[in-house]
């Protein structure tokens, strides 16, 4: 596999982008074939740019998943998460604005603002047509975003189900600039163990919770540590913002807080390949959403 079997290997930057909750996650993760990306059903749970890399005979294609670009940045956190989503799109060689069916908000109006400034080839990759019931609607709709911006392609289809995910992946390995590997071919993303741990307790617990915790949360992961005895330990860190997020998030006699902790556990096994010993805990840090130092000890400091 690679590029010393083939001379015509392509290697470049590919950017999803898309308003919050629109399956920017669910569409790189099936591509790659494993979860990178967390995902949920509360929009923006992407809060940093993670890189998944697929590599192929043909191609490594690096992919960028940003966090949902929205018009209101009501805290410091809503901002660093759109600079970052922003910013992704400088460098790219390809942009797949993703769209949820035949739904077109005020939001996506704004992401499309960002995908104008980029100097690249785009595709409008529409999702979620499987959910569409009137099947007419899409055609006029497809029209009407065409208006929008002249997008060099655009494919219906669905993340969750791949439906039509290999002609998307055929066209962007013809797109990308001929090139050398930019990473190893086993890697699957450039991001650390550590912070694929805290991003799956953060998942575990925003689909437990629902609308129930919104942005007051964050995972920081205090211990990473492999023991002699092959079991990985790790404690990771809840932070809330008040008490009682604290208690919603415990539940009744440590309920919640324990299917917490057994799922993310059971993700990290899968994700990581042994067994895990994980202890985790919930604190009240007042404002942390607000508070920029406290944001770049979360790992947020490469989108200042």
């Amino acid at each position: 596999m690679g590029q010393d079997s083939n001379p015509d290997f392509r290697c470049g930057y590919v950017a999803v982008l898309g308003r919050p909750n629109v399956g920017k996650s669910t569409l790189m993760n099936h591509i790659l074939g494993q979860k990178v990306s967390i995902t949920s059903r509360k929009p923006q749970t992407t809060r940093h740019r993670v890189l998944g890399i697929y590599t192929d005979d043909d191609a490594q294609i690096l992919f960028v998943d940003t966090p949902g670009i929205h018009k209101k940045e009501a805290r410091t956190i809503n901002r660093y998460m759109n600079r970052a989503a922003t910013s992704s799109i400088d460098y790219v060689d390809i942009v797949v604005f993703v769209v949820d069916g035949t739904i077109w908000s005020e939001d996506d109006e704004h992401a499309l603002t960002k995908l104008k400034e980029a100097n690249c080839k785009s595709i409008l990759f529409v999702n979620k047509v499987d959910k569409i019931k009137n099947k007419e609607e899409l055609l006029p709709f497809l029209e009407e975003v065409g208006q929008k911006h002249n997008f060099d392609i655009v494919y219906p289809g669905s993340a969750l189900k791949g439906d039509n995910l290999d002609s998307l992946l055929k066209t962007l390995k013809q797109w990308l600039p001929q090139g050398d590997l930019f990473y190893p071919e086993d890697y699957i993303t450039d991001r650390s163990s550590r912070f694929m741990a805290a991003e799956l307790v953060r998942e575990k617990l925003m689909r437990t919770l629902g609308d129930e915790i919104p942005y007051s949360s964050t995972v920081e992961i205090e211990q990473f540590k492999q023991q002699d005895n092959g079991v990985l330990h790790v404690n990771a860190l809840i932070l809330v913002e008040r008490n009682s997020q604290k208690s919603i998030i415990i539940g009744k006699q440590g309920s919640r807080l324990k299917q917490i902790g057994r799922d993310a556990r059971l993700d990290m096994e899968e994700q990581f390949g042994q067994k895990v010993f994980l202890e985790v805990w919930v604190k009240v840090k007042d404002g942390w959403a607000d508070d920029e130092r406290a944001l770049r000890s979360l790992g947020f400091e490469d989108h200042l």
